[in-house]
Protein backbone atom coordinates (compact mmCIF):
# COMPACT_ATOMS: atom_id res chain seq x y z
CA UNK A 1 0.00 0.00 0.00
CA UNK A 2 2.86 2.39 0.80
CA UNK A 3 4.37 1.82 -2.64
CA UNK A 4 1.03 2.50 -4.30
CA UNK A 5 0.68 5.77 -2.38
CA UNK A 6 4.19 6.85 -3.39
CA UNK A 7 3.41 6.02 -7.00
CA UNK A 8 0.14 8.01 -6.95
CA UNK A 9 1.79 11.02 -5.29
CA UNK A 10 4.55 10.96 -7.93
CA UNK A 11 2.02 10.69 -10.80
CA UNK A 12 0.02 13.61 -9.37
CA UNK A 13 3.22 15.66 -9.12
CA UNK A 14 4.01 14.94 -12.79
CA UNK A 15 0.50 16.02 -13.83
CA UNK A 16 0.87 19.24 -11.82
CA UNK A 17 4.32 19.97 -13.26
CA UNK A 18 3.00 19.45 -16.80
CA UNK A 19 0.12 21.85 -16.07
CA UNK A 20 2.57 24.46 -14.73
CA UNK A 21 4.77 24.09 -17.82
CA UNK A 22 1.82 24.33 -20.24
CA UNK A 23 0.54 27.46 -18.51
CA UNK A 24 4.08 28.92 -18.20
CA UNK A 25 3.63 29.58 -14.48
CA UNK A 26 6.44 30.34 -12.03
CA UNK A 27 5.15 28.37 -9.07
CA UNK A 28 6.84 27.20 -5.89
CA UNK A 29 6.25 23.95 -4.05
CA UNK A 30 5.91 23.90 -0.27
CA UNK A 31 7.42 21.06 1.80
CA UNK A 32 3.94 19.46 2.04
CA UNK A 33 3.41 19.41 -1.74
CA UNK A 34 1.23 22.52 -2.12
CA UNK A 35 2.06 24.49 -5.27
CA UNK A 36 1.58 28.25 -5.06
CA UNK A 37 2.06 31.48 -6.97
CA UNK A 38 1.49 34.76 -5.17
CA UNK A 39 0.40 37.24 -7.83
CA UNK A 40 -0.11 40.20 -5.50
CA UNK A 41 1.56 40.28 -2.08
CA UNK A 42 -1.12 42.35 -0.33
CA UNK A 43 -0.15 44.29 2.79
CA UNK A 44 -0.18 44.02 6.55
CA UNK A 45 0.33 40.90 8.62
CA UNK A 46 0.31 37.35 7.29
CA UNK A 47 -2.91 35.44 7.90
CA UNK A 48 -2.69 33.22 10.97
CA UNK A 49 -4.76 30.93 13.21
CA UNK A 50 -8.12 32.33 14.33
CA UNK A 51 -8.12 35.10 11.70
CA UNK A 52 -11.46 35.57 9.95
CA UNK A 53 -10.79 35.75 6.23
CA UNK A 54 -13.14 36.77 3.44
CA UNK A 55 -12.08 35.88 -0.09
CA UNK A 56 -13.19 35.74 -3.65
CA UNK A 57 -12.28 32.39 -5.16
CA UNK A 58 -12.53 29.97 -8.01
CA UNK A 59 -12.06 26.26 -7.46
CA UNK A 60 -11.54 24.20 -10.60
CA UNK A 61 -10.31 20.83 -11.75
CA UNK A 62 -6.94 20.75 -13.47
CA UNK A 63 -8.75 20.36 -16.83
CA UNK A 64 -10.29 23.82 -16.31
CA UNK A 65 -13.76 22.71 -15.21
CA UNK A 66 -14.98 25.25 -12.64
CA UNK A 67 -16.54 23.53 -9.63
CA UNK A 68 -17.20 26.43 -7.26
CA UNK A 69 -16.66 30.17 -7.40
CA UNK A 70 -17.52 33.34 -5.57
CA UNK A 71 -19.17 34.54 -8.79
CA UNK A 72 -21.90 31.96 -8.11
CA UNK A 73 -21.72 31.56 -4.33
CA UNK A 74 -20.50 34.95 -3.12
CA UNK A 75 -17.29 35.53 -1.18
CA UNK A 76 -16.22 32.70 1.10
CA UNK A 77 -15.55 33.38 4.76
CA UNK A 78 -13.37 31.12 6.88
CA UNK A 79 -11.73 31.20 10.28
CA UNK A 80 -8.19 29.92 9.87
CA UNK A 81 -7.60 26.74 11.82
CA UNK A 82 -11.27 26.40 12.77
CA UNK A 83 -13.33 26.28 9.56
CA UNK A 84 -13.26 22.87 7.88
CA UNK A 85 -11.48 23.59 4.59
CA UNK A 86 -9.06 21.67 2.44
CA UNK A 87 -5.66 21.28 4.14
CA UNK A 88 -3.89 22.76 1.11
CA UNK A 89 -6.15 25.82 1.07
CA UNK A 90 -5.62 26.28 4.81
CA UNK A 91 -1.86 26.13 4.26
CA UNK A 92 -1.96 28.45 1.25
CA UNK A 93 -4.02 31.14 2.98
CA UNK A 94 -1.34 31.38 5.68
CA UNK A 95 1.11 32.51 2.98
CA UNK A 96 -1.04 35.56 2.24
CA UNK A 97 -1.79 39.03 3.59
CA UNK A 98 -4.96 41.12 3.21
CA UNK A 99 -5.37 42.21 -0.42
CA UNK A 100 -3.24 39.33 -1.74
CA UNK A 101 -4.04 37.33 -4.85
CA UNK A 102 -2.72 33.82 -5.37
CA UNK A 103 -2.98 30.61 -7.32
CA UNK A 104 -2.78 27.30 -5.46
CA UNK A 105 -2.60 23.79 -6.86
CA UNK A 106 -3.64 21.14 -4.35
CA UNK A 107 -2.73 17.52 -4.97
CA UNK A 108 -5.51 15.12 -3.89
CA UNK A 109 -4.00 14.45 -0.45
CA UNK A 110 -4.19 18.21 0.30
CA UNK A 111 -7.63 18.61 -1.29
CA UNK A 112 -10.55 16.17 -1.03
CA UNK A 113 -8.51 12.96 -0.90
CA UNK A 114 -9.74 9.55 -1.92
CA UNK A 115 -13.46 10.39 -1.77
CA UNK A 116 -13.89 13.82 -3.41
CA UNK A 117 -16.49 16.17 -1.98
CA UNK A 118 -19.51 14.07 -2.91
CA UNK A 119 -20.81 16.84 -5.18
CA UNK A 120 -18.69 18.35 -7.96
CA UNK A 121 -15.19 17.14 -7.15
CA UNK A 122 -14.45 13.50 -7.99
CA UNK A 123 -12.26 11.20 -5.88
CA UNK A 124 -8.46 11.67 -6.07
CA UNK A 125 -8.65 14.97 -7.90
CA UNK A 126 -6.07 17.74 -8.25
CA UNK A 127 -7.67 21.12 -7.47
CA UNK A 128 -6.66 24.57 -8.74
CA UNK A 129 -7.67 27.53 -6.56
CA UNK A 130 -7.53 31.18 -7.49
CA UNK A 131 -8.05 33.38 -4.44
CA UNK A 132 -8.21 37.11 -3.68
CA UNK A 133 -8.21 38.07 -0.01
CA UNK A 134 -10.85 40.72 0.69
CA UNK A 135 -10.35 41.15 4.42
CA UNK A 136 -8.84 39.62 7.51
CA UNK A 137 -9.52 40.29 11.19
Amino acid sequence: MTELNRYLVQKDKEIIQNYIERKDLKMKESPTGLWYLIKNEGSGQFIKDNDRVSMEFECQLIDGTVCYSSDDLGPRQVIIGKTDIEPGLNEGLRLLKPGAEALFILPPFLAFGLVGDGKKIPPRTIIVYRVSILSEK
